[in-house]
């Protein structure tokens, strides 16, 4: 044993080096060796409730401290969870191994071995060697841990009192023992019983019986009580001349403690109603109902709601493996933890069993589970874990993150008991969807409005797991930090799992299974397996998502799994008889929340801009080649995988800086957006849109982790996709940042990247004249054709019309060309020659399937048409059904002004109204106003194609 802290402080047999301090954070690490301790406990167990200013930094200067004189192999681990121990396992610190040992003796107690438990109950108590934690007792965090330490060794001294009775040993030893205890607890009366057991079994009656009438004066004269069973019957057993062993010592059952009911909450319920409903239905019609969800989703909250009258709470939180059936027993108020007694007890009575915390020793609480619920046909047992128990028949009800306006109102209330007058804020909103709506986390940042602000809480969540550092000190350890939390899930999956998750954060806003076996390099088969574990396991939602047909903006394209009740007959867990189930049944799922694409949609290779993988820097991770499986476009139903922004924060701080997933995910994202390219301007449009809104924010990561390089091919590949959606807005400032980082690399003059160069200007707004000059150039003195075609189109929207710039030859471009020619012949006045380019056009566009420039010709022909309404009206449709915010505002704009001349004022106001709201929530300019005059009138040619075909406009 290395560490010794039940006594003076040792480290390998000799005094612990270092002052007060160093020593006291060692024994803090100590007694949660091979676990991480957050910074702030730390800092919390060192300097209490005043910590000095830069407590962080002066921590970090006790770890040095503690490092320089740990033995060889000894070592503190620091990680973004806090510091742990490594090199000392829970056999190498006594007050562990203590721990270790009064457990085992408690189960061997209650499994009817006295002979066991009694040795390992001896081994235990030998360890103290004088007071626990002797050299630091002036540590802020002692007097807890001493009495804890103490308590326990008061209880393992009971037992193995009892135990040493039981298997007939001599008691003689045991009255020394039980003398010197019972002077520090006089009143604890199965201590005291023992006392006259033993006094008896050593042949001393008469001091017995005088133990019994002292203890009982003295609880009749402090207390006014009169003895409890158990000291009367050892008093009777003295005087009836009854041995002291095992009958007298081990009562049957029905003697034992009441039953363990559940713990009343001490705060309102909040935002789970509609849970607590189908709850109470689940439970009415099925005898095993497990809650699942990520840890802090509320799931004991919501159990302790549906916990009836005579209900039994098992909090199985601190037990470990082996340790199920004493928790149960327990609970139930049963000495014998033997399966059969405890269906004993629970035989023809009808009960709610809940078993609390169920996830770290799943496979035995399903075994024990089945067991009970076969024998004891009245019982029903309601479990909570964030990992299902797999027992055939079991119910599942996922819980999920609060719907918005509960989140909100759950912030808004803790809030207010934080802060007294607390009514809200207007970033509420933000903070709760910053925390993903997970109760635990919204309670732990609401109560830090003691001492910060709405908004100063919401500017620091980036760096959340610090923030949310404090937490009900009287809580599980597990809850008391949001850390923590996350942690405990973190800790309890496999060593393939962890390196999975942590590559998985790369991804922003989920991915599909494909795309996480290129990036995380895997094979499609192993990346499906660990996936569907990380989501039983609660670290990971499974979203149902339209890739195909789908319309309407990004963030619309998936709606996670949980939340619905499920019925269960899985393969499991717990040994059957004859052929296993297997699968798994959902009650009521087969159509809701399951999106259905439209046919399939082939994926050629992107030719827009080449498929080189030129500094990419991806070998050896099996990412080239992305095929149809890898985009997810043609699935009918598109199974994406996401982590909580929690849960991603966490895995995130595991992933190694140079771990090859951030430049696969890089590749990846590059890829895809090359692919799509050439498909936004046909059939396929709609199907590749929705895919792109389904990757937005791994798109917007990938451009932020982008070598300058490839962030410019990304940005060119991405800008068909930012003007049919409406988002070049949102998307200017990582544009404009781009722009400075390849400045900064000297890319500027590169011509083979020059027209990418262009479109990142365009993207950032093309405020800067320096930048438009040099981008005009490269994009002139090219000698090829564009390779983008919306590079033409967009320059003259945005900068004017270039006549010199090289436009591609394909049958989009040229239909496009067809726009302008009409426009330009309209500006001229010819009339017919106009109606003729944009008839040709429309015909072209609709050819191809491509909505934008279908409804550009459309928009085109209103302006040539007596009934120009019905033609805007089919423009306006296709639009809308793509989501481009700057050509909506414009054809309202036009639309306007057509019912401000037929005299139609509401129609036009109406207009305008929607126009204005478009533009404000795109970030785009007010629509001008026909009916003001002090606004310009509108171009001619809104479209800005009227000088991409002729040099002299």
């Amino acid at each position: 044993m290395i560490f010794r802290v039940l006594g003076p402080l040792t480290v390998a047999g000799a005094p612990a080096p270092g002052g007060p301090r160093v020593q006291a954070l060692l024994t803090l690490l100590l007694l949660d060796a091979g676990r991480t301790v957050t910074a702030e406990r730390l800092v919390d167990g060192l300097y209490g409730d005043e910590p000095p200013a830069g407590a962080a930094n002066a921590l970090q200067s006790q770890v040095s401290r503690l490092r320089r004189v740990l033995p060889d192999g000894v070592a503190v681990e620091h990680s973004p969870a806090g510091y742990r121990l490594t090199g000392a396992g829970p056999d190498d610190v006594d007050a562990l191994r203590f721990e270790r040992l009064v457990r085992e003796g408690a189960r061997a107690g209650a499994a009817g071995d006295p002979v066991r438990a009694e040795g390992s109950l001896r081994e235990a108590l030998a360890l103290w060697r004088g007071p626990a934690l002797a050299d630091v007792r002036d540590a802020p965090y002692a007097d807890g841990q001493v009495a804890r330490l103490d308590a326990l060794r008061t209880d393992a001294l009971e037992e193995w009192a009892a135990a040493r009775l039981a298997s007939g040993g001599d008691p003689v030893p045991l009255v020394r023992e039980l003398a010197e205890a019972a002077t520090a607890h006089p009143l604890r009366e199965r201590l005291r019983a023992l006392q006259i057991r033993a006094l008896a079994g050593a042949g001393r009656q008469a001091e017995a019986l005088a133990v019994y009438e002292e203890v009982r004066g003295a609880l009749a004269d402090e207390l006014g009580a009169d003895p409890a069973q158990e000291l009367a019957e050892a008093h009777l057993a003295v005087l009836r001349g009854e041995p002291s062993g095992a009958a007298a010592v081990h009562p049957a059952p029905v003697a034992g403690p009441r039953p363990v009911r559940p713990p009343v909450p001490l705060t309102d319920f909040v935002g789970r109603e509609g849970e607590r409903d189908r709850l109470a239905a689940l439970l009415t019609a099925a005898r095993l109902v497990t809650l699942v969800g990520p840890g802090g989703a509320g799931k004991t909250r919501l159990a302790l709601e549906a916990a009836t009258d005579g209900a039994v709470f098992v909090d199985l939180g601190a037990v470990g493996p082996g340790e199920v059936a004493g928790a149960f027993a327990r609970a139930l108020g049963v000495r014998d933890a033997a399966p059969d007694r405890l269906v004993q007890a629970l035989a023809d009575r009808p009960v709610l069993l809940v078993a609390d915390n169920c996830e770290h020793v799943v496979t035995e609480a399903a075994v024990l589970v089945r067991q009970l619920l076969a024998g004891c046909p009245d019982l029903r047992v309601l479990a909570t874990s964030r990992e299902a128990l797999g027992v055939t028949g079991e119910s599942l009800l996922p819980l999920a993150a609060l719907a918005p306006r509960a989140a909100e109102e759950l912030f808004v209330r803790r809030g207010a008991a934080a802060r007294p007058g607390f009514t809200g804020h207007a970033r509420v909103p933000e903070i709760c969807a910053a925390l993903d709506g997970l109760p635990l986390a919204l309670e732990l940042a609401a109560a830090r409005l003691r001492t910060l602000t709405a908004d100063e809480l919401a500017d620091r969540l980036g760096d959340r797991f610090r923030l949310l550092s404090r937490g009900d000190r009287t809580a599980p350890e597990r809850h008391r930090t949001l850390a923590a939390v996350v942690e405990w899930s973190w800790e309890l999956l496999t060593e393939e799992e962890r390196t999975l998750a942590a590559r998985l954060s790369v991804f922003r806003g989920g991915a599909t299974t494909e795309a996480v076996a290129r990036v995380c390099g895997l094979d499609t088969a192993d990346a499906e397996d660990l996936l569907v574990s990380l989501t039983e396991k609660s670290l990971v939602e499974r979203l149902l998502t339209e890739t195909a047909g789908a319309t309407g903006a990004p963030g619309t394209a998936g709606t996670p799994t949980s939340g619905t009740p499920t019925s269960r007959t899985p393969t499991s867990r717990t040994p059957t008889s004859g052929t296993p189930a297997s699968g798994t049944a959902s009650a009521g799922t087969a159509s809701a929340g399951t999106v259905t694409a439209g046919s399939g949609v082939a994926v050629p290779g992107s030719e827009a801009f080449g498929t080189d993988d030129e500094g990419l820097g991806v070998e050896g991770l099996g990412v080239d080649g992305l095929g149809v499986g890898g985009l997810g476009v043609g699935h009918g139903v598109d199974g994406r995988y996401r982590m909580l922004e929690t849960v991603r924060a966490y895995a995130a701080g595991r992933l190694p800086a140079a771990d090859p997933a951030h430049a696969a995910h890089t590749a990846h994202c590059l890829r895809l957006a090359r692919a799509a390219d050439p498909e936004l301007r046909g059939a396929a449009q709609q199907a590749w849109l929705a895919r792109l809104d389904a990757e937005e924010p791994n798109l917007r990561a990938a451009l932020r982790r982008a070598s300058p390089e490839d962030g410019l091919r990304l940005v060119a590949a991405l800008t068909p996709y930012w003007w049919l959606r409406g988002l070049r807005g949102q998307v200017a400032g990582l544009a404009a940042e781009l722009l400075g980082a390849v400045e900064r690399a000297g890319l500027t003059g590169a011509q083979d990247l020059g027209e990418e160069y262009a479109l990142c200007v365009l993207a950032a707004g093309a405020r800067d004249e320096e930048r438009i000059a040099r981008a005009r150039a490269l994009l002139t003195e090219r000698t090829e054709p564009l390779r983008q075609p919306f590079t033409a189109f967009l320059w003259a929207t945005t900068v004017g019309p270039e006549a010199r710039l090289p436009v591609p030859d394909d049958a989009w471009s040229r239909a496009l060309d067809l726009v302008g020619q009409g426009h330009l012949a309209l500006a001229r006045d010819d009339a017919a020659t106009a109606r003729e380019r944009l008839a040709e056009a429309l015909t072209e566009f609709r050819a191809l399937g491509e909505r934008w420039g279908t409804a550009t010709a459309l928009e085109g022909l209103a302006a040539l048409s007596a009934d120009p309404l019905p033609l805007f009206a089919e423009a306006l449709a296709l639009f809308e059904s793509l989501g481009v915010a700057e050509d909506i505002v414009d054809l309202l704009g036009r639309r306007a002004a057509v019912h401000t001349a037929a005299g139609d004022a509401d129609a036009a106001a109406a207009d305008l109204a929607r126009a204005r709201e478009v533009a404000r929530r795109a970030g785009l300019p007010d629509p001008i106003d026909p009916m003001d005059p002090t606004d310009p009138p509108g171009p001619q040619d809104p479209t800005g194609l009227t000088g991409l075909t002729d040099p002299a406009v």
